[in-house]
């Protein structure tokens, strides 16, 4: 290989540059200089006091330390816990004895709550102790709690419960599936219902049967016309739409159906959420159905919720009918969205205080077998050491770790094995190949820049089958691309991958969808030998190797690496050195939120 992103470094950041506000004082520029604070954070909290006159620097600092952590994936901020939350962070950068000896103020929450950021007309913040909230989701975490604690206690659509058990048996024949077959029992008896299980653990199986048992339910209407079960599948993403897609066929394949149903469920589509509520062009937040236009179906089923952020949440939600059953299919040890919110983790723990709890949790793999079930499961338990054992193992075929230094090497396997089948499938215009070859290995990285992150990689393998790499000239023969917005008009989604080859003499990216677009009209990708963890959410490849940073990161959780993890169907290697496994798997991602907290109590919890 050439010189690998790790050789060439990485320039230190300016301290002079973007990040840096210039003119900022006090706290706020100790936490921007140790970077906690970026520069957005700054400016945004410091103009909108200065708009409301607001002179507290105690109300500026806690109005820039939620619009971080709204940043960062949570609701609201918990002030209480900031000095110990962020005191460590900061002490990688300031020794102790440096700091002010006002750094966190006296009264702080009082001082905030007294200032116009909560009181004025135009307040930004909401202040629930122990909470401060950004007005936009405080309005959607009350929505949300809102209408699902209604639903939870809303009557359930009429069921014939003799027949729903004599087909439950019928699906669920074998004792292997008892687990599954509560959980669909769970699904058809409520009108919220929560499906939760890492991969492997028969969530897909379990939908499919409960579908098929409900469309039983379902025989003429009043004229006495068939009216079968209308049925909505959608994912956050088109990737992750088309895995459902094809998941709930290939289930429906097993011998427990019959005709009938079989050819049923092979007729499902499966869309993405955008699609599904109707994207206006008017507005990126608003959609064509909502409170006073529900979706038309009998159920909804949301796979990968963990993916959903709480604005979507709380659109789909607010969409869906009092009589459509709801069913939130996903993995809560996954990373959440990238937006704001841990939606599915929330929404589970805070519909355990209904009356009838309707939250299954799938815990039987069917998928993993051996070193990679058994590390999944390390790693979601937090045991450190059980995971550094499974991953110093030599058994054949057992995950490997790979140290740091050792990362050229590792490179030089695989992916440039990859790079170059990719390239040689482009030039000789075989997509099929090379589209196989895609989904046979991929390089997945915490971070999109750095040293460790994936654009360096990218350019890095971009040289092995090109010579140089050229941002500027981003297309060649053999580039492979993600795409990273959805795009209607092309029938496009974000999540897609394609290769680009030469058909007529332009460059002509083929999809996996089966679509084929020109590369001109495909500006929102990105290459895609390397992608970051959140991006590989939903997907699954036959070899999976991850790339973790040396430096300590924030991003490096629990829920990352196992999210990296359970992207393989079989291979894995891991490219870090053992502090950092150990850093990852004792940090769990800390989000705060409300919404398990205005659920439960609005369902009668503590």
């Amino acid at each position: 290989m050439s010189e690998t992103p790790v050789e060439a470094g990485l320039p230190m950041p300016d301290p002079h540059g973007a990040e840096r506000v210039r003119g900022a004082s006090g706290v706020l520029a100790l936490l921007n200089a140790a970077d906690i604070l970026a520069a957005a954070d700054v400016h945004v909290a410091t103009r909108v006091s200065a708009l409301l006159d607001v002179g507290d620097e105690a109300a500026v600092l806690a109005l820039a330390l939620t619009v971080r952590a709204a940043r960062l994936g949570s609701s609201c901020l918990r002030l209480e816990t900031v000095a110990a939350e962020l005191g460590p962070e900061l002490e990688r950068h300031v020794p102790r004895e440096q700091w002010p000896a006002d750094l966190w103020p006296d009264g702080w929450w009082d001082r905030v709550v007294a200032s116009a950021l909560v009181t004025s007309p135009d307040a930004v913040l909401v202040a629930e102790a122990p909470l401060l909230t950004l007005q936009r989701y405080h309005r959607l975490e009350v929505s949300l709690s809102d209408r699902l604690a209604a639903r939870a206690v809303a009557p359930v659509p009429e069921l014939d419960t003799e027949r729903l058990g004599t087909d439950l048996d019928r699906l669920f024949e074998a004792e292997t599936f008892a687990d599954q077959r509560a959980a669909a029992e769970l699904v058809a008896r409520s009108s919220t219902s929560v499906v939760t299980g890492g991969p492997g653990t028969g969530k897909t199986t379990t939908i499919a049967r409960v579908l098929a048992a409900l469309a039983g339910q379902h025989g003429t209407d009043r004229e006495g016309r068939e009216r079968p079960l209308s049925v909505a599948l959608a994912a956050p993403t088109g990737k992750a739409a088309a895995r459902m897609r094809e998941a709930v066929a290939q289930a429906a394949e097993a011998d427990v159906f019959t005709p009938a149903e079989r050819e049923w469920l092979a007729t499902l589509d499966a869309v993405t959420l955008h699609r599904l509520l109707g994207p206006r062009p008017d507005s990126r937040s608003s959609f064509v159905h909502h409170a006073g236009q529900k979706l038309a179906h009998d159920v909804v089923v949301v796979d990968e919720t963990s993916m959903v952020s709480l604005l979507m949440m709380e659109r789909l939600v607010q969409a869906t009918s009092a009589d459509t059953r709801l069913v939130l299919v996903g993995d809560a040890d996954q990373l959440a969205s990238v937006e704001a919110g841990a939606v599915l983790r929330d929404v589970a723990e805070g519909l355990q205080a209904a009356p009838h709890p309707a939250v299954a949790t799938l815990r039987t793999g069917h998928r993993f077998t051996g070193a990679v079930g058994a590390l999944a499961s390390a790693v979601v338990g937090g045991d450190a050491e059980a995971t550094l054992a499974l991953l110093r193992s030599d058994d054949p075929g057992a995950p490997r770790l790979v140290d740091h230094d050792a990362v050229q090497d590792v490179v030089a396997g695989l992916p440039v094995q990859q790079a170059r089948s990719l390239a040689a499938a482009a030039a000789d215009g075989d997509a099929a190949a090379g589209l196989v070859a895609l989904g046979s290995h991929r390089l997945l990285c915490a971070h999109r820049d750095g040293p460790w992150g994936l654009r360096p990689w990218n350019e890095a393998l971009e040289r092995e089958v090109r010579g140089f790499a050229d941002p500027s000239r981003p297309w060649f023969v053999g580039r492979p691309v993600l795409v990273t917005r959805n795009d209607p008009g092309l029938g496009v989604h974000n999540g897609d991958t394609g290769l680009t080859v030469e058909r007529d003499g332009r460059l002509v990216v083929e999809l996996d969808t089966g679509r084929s677009v020109a590369a001109s009209r495909l500006p929102a990708v990105q290459t895609a030998y390397a992608s970051t963890v959140h991006r590989s959410q939903g997907s699954e490849y036959a070899h999976v190797t991850v790339l973790l940073p040396q430096d300590d990161s924030p991003i490096l959780t629990r829920e990352l690496l196992y999210t990296a993890i359970t992207r393989t169907r079989g291979g894995l290697t891991v490219v870090a050195d053992e502090d950092t496994i150990r850093r990852a798997v004792e940090r769990r991602t800390a989000r705060a939120s409300g919404i398990a907290r205005r659920l439960s109590a609005r369902l009668g919890g503590s």
